[in-house]
């Protein structure tokens, strides 16, 4: 009993420390609204000009103190209008307010929404307290005019350094999506994790690898991605590929910041989280041949299964009218999936490369050696000759989007069959989700197919980037319109992959060595005239500066740091 007694208050001391620590992590920025204005019926409106995560407090005056006001708060508009009756999980909030006699500054009282506060949600620190994504307040009611001076939103994110980054080009859309995915990395921080949006604000390992991506391009910060990993480490979700992307997680964490203290002390279970005991016969892992026993499942911290996800939602999955179809482009699932194989390759690619740095050297030759395996099976097995075409896995003939995009970005592909893999790529369009389109404009990049890699950036198509800005959201939704997800956030990080892919791919900015003492550019800014961009480093920024000539030729200017050494020339590994 004395154990279980001081295990208690020892557990009890390390969840307030990581309590305290959450907090200490957290920031308010009050701010003040763009505009006031007084709309039909004598309403008046605040308009913010984009959406935070934060909490209210207004200023108002009462002779009587038998007035009642009605306070509304909004994440969407729709013809000027405060949505409130939103059919999605856009958000919206009413309080009435009874006044006091004189005037008195007034908090908006935030009730806890019963998903995002339940058992897997990250909670807000209490001293923080409770927070809404909004935008817009209107004010019912209430008969003397309102100033800015007496609304203010307290909006909550991580530390953040508004001009360490930038970008600007010729193309404007550009630099709208470029505005939109790098604020939304700051908006979306307000429990000092990255999750998946307000609806359930749980961590998801392919949320955090975006987000972890477009933070590094956005701002120098390296404490929200571990937070998350180590978060993630313990609690992992459901997805076998994102079980695997981990590994990527932490790579990048070591590559960006070039410290290995997070990789050496979780690389146990880094090395378990490789899957290499789902591996069957023929070198690839399976979800579905009985592999998953609990010792297994318990060396993952996982109780329930794994399965295959591929892209989402899928046919008929979370979220979609019934009949409307998914975003894996039809996928045929197999024991063996050409999608999580792809995933796995990568992070066994990786697991090497981590693992000879630290100093094992018999896991280094394991993980190469189950890496070469792969890449037999995948020439021999689920490449397709006759269409030039890798198929969705052992056991079918058909050939998705995926099955193409994450072999060509993960190096599965030979030079001689890249043609026809990327002629297929091209065939499918946007046939995939915003968490999709991450990977296919990655692969493309990386087989140097910048100009249609341009052309999906700058579409203005229902499935795009700028359909976000044109339904009026100010930070990236969770799919490409409600449409395709009826259920889908409007502040989601996930759907901000320009964040990182117009400095990282198009400005062609990439670490080679830890901490960024070497790197390469290699800019691939296709029909663009010009472009520039600066991106913080823990060795200072770096600018760079793109013209194109009126002979063709691409004018580059590099200005880097002391202590980096840069290379200008094609990429040699993808992120």
């Amino acid at each position: 009993m004395i154990t279980r007694i001081s295990l208690l208050i020892s557990l009890s001391f390390l969840f307030s420390a990581a309590l305290q620590a959450q907090e200490a992590f957290l920031v308010k920025e009050a701010q003040r609204p763009l505009s006031v204005s007084t709309l039909p019926g004598g309403i008046q409106q605040a308009d913010f000009g984009r959406v935070a995560f934060g909490q209210l407090e207004i200023r108002l005056t009462s002779r009587t103190g038998r007035d009642t006001v009605i306070l509304h708060l909004g994440e969407r508009a729709i013809d000027g209008r405060i949505w409130r009756n939103p059919t999605t999980t856009v958000r919206y909030r009413k309080q009435v307010l009874s006044l006091q006699k004189g005037t008195h500054t007034y908090a908006f009282d935030i009730e806890p929404d019963r998903r995002n506060t339940g058992r897997d949600a990250i909670k807000m620190p209490a001293a923080i307290g409770e927070v809404l994504p909004f935008r817009w307040l209107e004010v019912e009611n209430y008969g003397r005019p309102l100033r800015a001076k007496d609304i203010t939103r307290y909006a909550v994110h991580v530390p953040f350094r508004d001009d360490a980054a930038s970008f600007r080009c010729s193309n404007d859309t550009l630099n709208h999506l470029w505005d939109l995915c790098k604020y939304t990395v700051k908006a979306t921080s307000f429990t000092g994790y990255y999750v998946d949006g307000d609806r359930e604000r749980i961590p998801y390992e392919a949320d955090a690898l975006i987000n972890q991506l477009c933070h590094y391009a956005a701002d120098c910060e390296f404490t929200t991605a571990r937070r998350t990993l180590a978060h993630l480490l313990d609690h992992p979700t459901w997805p076998t590929e994102w079980i695997l992307q981990a590994i990527p997680i932490a790579w990048n964490d070591w590559m960006f910041s070039g410290d290995d203290s997070f990789i050496r002390a979780h690389y146990p279970l880094l090395k378990k989280r490789t899957l290499l005991d789902l591996r069957t016969e023929n070198g690839l892992i399976s979800t579905t041949t009985g592999l998953q026993t609990p010792e297994f499942l318990a060396s993952i911290n996982r109780t329930a299964p794994i399965r295959d996800i591929v892209d989402w939602p899928h046919t008929g999955g979370t979220g979609l009218a019934k009949g409307q179809g998914g975003e894996d482009d039809g996928y045929v699932y197999t024991d063996c999936n050409t999608v999580v194989n792809a995933w796995f390759y990568h992070a066994l690619v990786l697991m090497e490369e981590m693992a000879r740095h630290l100093g094992y050297s018999t896991d280094a030759e394991l993980f190469g050696d189950a890496a070469q395996k792969v890449q037999e099976v995948f020439d021999n097995e689920l490449y397709d000759p006759a269409r030039g075409v890798y198929v969705d896995g052992i056991g079918t003939s058909h050939a998705a989007l995926h099955a193409n995009v994450f072999p060509l970005l993960f190096g599965l592909v030979p030079p001689e069959r890249q043609e026809g893999v990327v002629a297929f790529i091209r065939s499918r369009g946007m046939a995939c989700s915003v968490y999709g389109a991450q990977f296919l404009l990655d692969a493309l990049y990386q087989a140097g197919e910048a100009g249609y890699a341009l052309s999906l950036l700058s579409s203005d198509s229902l499935r795009s980037w700028y359909n976000m800005l044109r339904v009026g959201s100010t930070l990236t939704l969770e799919a490409w319109d409600d449409s395709f997800k009826p259920n889908q956030d409007w502040n989601h990080a996930w759907g901000a992959a320009p964040g990182n892919l117009l400095p990282f791919r198009l400005m062609g900015f990439q670490p080679l060595e830890p901490g960024c003492t070497r790197v390469r550019i290699h800019p691939q800014p296709a029909s663009l005239k010009w472009a520039r961009a600066t991106i913080p480093t823990l060795l200072g920024p770096v600018h760079i500066r793109l013209r194109t000539a009126r002979s063709g030729r691409l004018r580059i200017r590099v200005r880097a740091p002391r202590g980096m050494t840069v290379q200008l020339g094609e990429m040699e590994k993808s992120q």
